[in-house]
């Protein structure tokens, strides 16, 4: 199966001179835990509620900080033909929940889940790839 097959089209992205609060309000509307935050039609980071809560509350940043000072840069992402199964290995290797699909122009076209992979018949291989992302490893430290 193609990440096409079951990823989210509906993204919401936010610029990296948004607020903390603007970022967290939309993602209270939308119900999610990520933004992809673009500069332009160009990725450059996302912002999660785990970054918002550990990178900004914990410090004591006030809510109008720009999303850029806290997001995290390092963008990973999968291409919306790669086959599910490659991105669910990706995605224990590389110990994400989540990840923004682009089109082979580079365009944002989505974003896939860990949950989306699952529910369209790739459940084991997300278990096992839920698996990998639980252990402890310095790869996604939360200090800047």
């Amino acid at each position: 199966m193609k990440v096409s097959d079951c990823m989210a089209d509906d993204v919401r992205i936010i610029g990296p001179e948004r607020s903390l609060q603007e970022a967290a309000q939309a993602m209270a509307e939308i119900d999610a835990g990520v933004l992809p935050v673009a500069e332009g039609d160009r990725l450059v980071g996302v912002i999660t509620d785990r970054d918002i809560a550990i990178r900004a509350v914990a410090r004591g940043l006030p809510p109008t900080t720009e999303i850029g000072k806290v997001m995290s840069a390092e963008v990973r992402y999968c291409f919306s033909d790669d086959d599910s199964e490659d991105v669910l290995e990706n995605m224990g290797d590389i110990q994400v929940r989540r990840l923004p699909v682009l089109n082979r122009d580079k365009r944002l076209v989505g974003i896939v889940s860990i949950t989306d992979l699952a529910a369209q018949g790739e459940a084991m291989l997300a278990g096992e790839a839920l698996g990998a992302i639980g252990q402890p490893s310095a790869l996604h430290s939360q200090s800047l």
